[in-house]
């Protein structure tokens, strides 16, 4: 097996455990190469990310196109009201609920850009939300906190798990620069809004 077909088959075993099971991708193509025996690739031999989004894309297309619209758009829901209620701390939506492949199993993914790490906590003590603090690496391998919250969603039925990365303000600055396909990897409460309304569901 070639090492293109190779890949191509993880992304496609890793794409269908993304989207049945809501797993990341790292998990997923770990999983993936678990399932084809193929323990100790090269990480070269791995897909690449892009190359893993355009087979969700493609698995959403044809296994899930009655169902993945609505749930993409009830999550956006969630995030915006998020996002509207945490203003002052310059939220923006990442994950797969701002790339628009979630379902109903992905949670919601918010970075908060804070002049004081502690403040977005402080708020959302004061306003009685239940929380659990958490830790994730950000992009330049710093330990960020995360507050993560359960978050009722009446169009989906069930709750939904709303993570808030508190990054530094001065984050911000390089947040928005695109990829190399030319797409932001995460997009504030105005951009939400556009892509809520050029792709209504």
């Amino acid at each position: 097996m070639s090492a293109s077909t190779l890949s191509a088959e993880i992304a496609a075993t890793a794409a269908r455990l993304v989207v049945e099971e809501g797993l990341e991708y790292g998990p997923a193509k770990q999983r993936a190469l678990k399932i084809l025996g193929k323990r100790g690739l090269p990480a070269g031999d791995l897909p690449d990310n892009d190359q893993l989004e355009d087979e969700v894309r493609s698995y959403l297309a044809l296994f899930c196109a009655d169902t993945q619209p609505a749930e993409l758009a009830a999550l956006r829901e969630t995030a915006l009201r998020w996002m509207d209620r945490l203003a002052v701390f310059r939220p923006h939506l990442t994950g797969a609920v701002w790339r628009g492949t979630a379902t109903r199993l992905n949670d919601v993914h918010l970075q908060l850009y804070c002049d004081d790490p502690k403040s977005a906590e402080i708020a959302l003590l004061d306003a009685g939300v239940s929380y659990e603090v958490g830790s994730t690496r950000a992009a330049d391998g710093r330990q960020v906190d995360v507050l993560s919250l359960a978050q009722p969603n009446r169009d989906l039925g069930e709750r939904v798990i709303v993570h808030l990365s508190i990054l530094d303000h001065d984050d911000l600055r390089g947040a928005l620069r695109p990829d190399a396909r030319g797409r932001t990897p995460r997009g504030d409460a105005a951009a939400l809004r556009r892509l809520m309304t050029e792709n209504p569901e």
